[in-house]
């Protein structure tokens, strides 16, 4: 009977540089670290910070959510990120300036909210 070997589950990754995505609703801030073949290697919202209600879509709260995430790239060794915004948020400028103040560099700033080219079609005319 061979045995089998497990592999340990807690191990610490070192990873000197990743992909930061803020997603910043009306309603919430939801921030992603990825690696560089986008697996999620850390996450955060203003929601798993402890904010309900309206509070979510504070920039208070996306602070918040942001420094949790610096906290723990951080402890991963991540020195530099590019950064990838989505959405209309309050809370967009408040993150990034958030990551920048953890101490990560941040090396790449893009925005890629989706804009309607010619929106929806109008609903039809009312008739009386």
């Amino acid at each position: 009977m061979v045995k089998q070997v497990r592999k340990a589950r807690n191990v610490r990754r070192r990873l000197p540089r990743g992909v930061v995505h803020i997603y910043a609703s009306f309603n919430n801030t939801i921030v992603n670290v990825t690696d560089s073949n986008g697996n999620v290697v850390a996450w955060s919202s203003a929601g798993a910070c402890g904010f309900k209600g309206a509070k979510r879509g504070t920039p208070f709260a996306a602070q918040m959510a942001a420094q949790q995430v610096v906290q723990k790239c951080t402890d991963m060794g991540m020195k530099r990120i590019e950064v990838v915004l989505r959405g209309p948020g309050a809370g967009r400028d408040t993150s990034v300036r958030a990551l920048q103040a953890g101490g990560l560099a941040i090396t790449l700033l893009r925005d890629i909210t989706a804009l309607p080219h010619n929106g929806c079609r109008p609903p039809k005319n009312r008739r009386v």
